[in-house]
C-alpha cells in the first residue's frame, strides 16, 4: 500500500489536508489487469454503472487532460487504464460535473452529480470547518495548480467497490479476541488529487485512488501501532459513527496496545 501511516492524524480531525503537488508528480496509476481491482472495475463498467455526466457539460476538454496525464490505450475503457477514479470538479458553480467512479467508499456517486462542494460533503461528521472552507477550497483547487490529499479507516471489508446500492456493508467480525477480531479487518486509504483541465476552463479533475492492505500487514513498527491507536482514541463519537467504527474501537485498541 502507498500509503504512509506518518499522515495519520493525533489527535483524528475532519479537515482538507491538501498539500500542493511538485509540478511532474504522478498522479495517475495504471491498472494492473490481473489485479482484484480491476475486476471490480470491470464489473461496474459492464454494468453501465461507473460514468455519469451533468446536463449540458461537455467532459472532452477533462478527458484530454487526462489523456496527457497518463496513457489510455486505443479502445481501453478509461475505467480500466487507471486505479484512480475520476471526477470533474468546476470551478464556476462549485459542483461535480462529471464521474468516472467505480469503486466509491459507502457512496453514490450519481447522488454527487451536480451537487455544490457543501452538499457532498454535507454527511461528513464534524464538519463545520470544512463547509466553512468550502468556497475558497473549490477556488484553490480550480486555479491551475496539482494538489494532494489523503483520507483513510479501518474496515472488515476487502471488497474496492463499497457502493451502497450494490453492496451492504460487511459486518465486524464477532471474535471476542482482539487478534482474531483485527484478522478481519483492513486499512482502507485513499490518495486524493487534483489537477487542473486547462483549456479555458475553470475545471479541475479529482481523482481517488483507494487502497486495501489487510491491518495485521499495514502495522509494521510499535510508532505506527502507536499513532493508529492514538489517532482512533481520539476520534469523537461522530466521527466513529460516520466511519463506522464505533463497535470496533475497543477491540482495535486492545491489539494496537499489544504492538506499542
Amino acid at each position: 500500500m502507498d500509503f504512509d501511516l506518518d499522515r495519520i492524524a493525533v489527535p483524528f480531525r475532519m479537515q482538507p489536508g491538501l498539500a500542493r503537488l511538485v509540478p511532474g508528480s504522478r498522479q495517475l496509476t495504471p491498472l494492473d489487469g490481473g489485479s482484484r481491482l480491476h475486476a471490480e472495475k470491470l464489473a461496474v463498467l459492464r454494468a453501465g454503472a461507473s460514468r455519469h455526466t451533468a446536463a449540458q457539460f461537455d467532459p472532452e476538454p477533462a478527458l484530454r487532460a487526462i489523456a496527457l496525464r497518463g496513457t489510455v490505450e486505443p479502445g481501453q475503457a478509461l475505467e480500466l487504464a487507471f486505479e484512480e477514479d475520476l471526477a470533474v470538479l468546476n470551478g464556476d458553480d462549485g459542483t461535480l460535473s462529471w464521474l468516472c467512479v467505480c469503486v466509491p467508499s459507502h457512496w453514490a456517486p450519481e447522488d454527487k452529480l451536480g451537487l455544490p462542494f457543501t452538499a457532498v460533503h454535507a454527511p461528513v461528521a464534524d464538519n463545520a470547518a470544512l463547509l466553512a472552507a468550502a468556497p475558497r477550497l473549490v477556488q484553490l483547487v480550480t486555479a491551475g495548480d496539482c494538489w494532494e490529499r489523503f483520507v483513510w479507516t479501518i474496515t472488515p471489508s476487502g471488497r474496492y467497490d463499497q457502493h451502497p446500492g450494490r453492496h451492504a456493508r460487511a459486518p465486524w467480525s464477532a471474535a471476542d479476541d482482539a487478534q482474531a477480531f483485527v484478522q478481519a479487518c483492513f486499512l482502507r486509504a485513499e490518495r486524493q488529487t487534483f489537477f487542473p483541465v486547462g483549456q479555458g476552463t475553470r475545471q479541475a479533475v479529482f481523482t481517488i485512488r483507494v487502497m486495501l492492505q489487510p491491518l495485521v500487514d499495514a502495522i509494521q513498527t510499535p510508532l505506527q501501532a502507536t499513532r493508529l491507536r492514538d489517532s482512533l482514541a481520539s476520534m469523537s463519537d461522530a466521527v466513529l459513527a460516520y466511519k463506522n467504527l464505533a463497535m470496533a474501537r475497543e477491540p482495535l485498541l486492545r491489539w494496537l496496545g499489544t504492538k506499542t
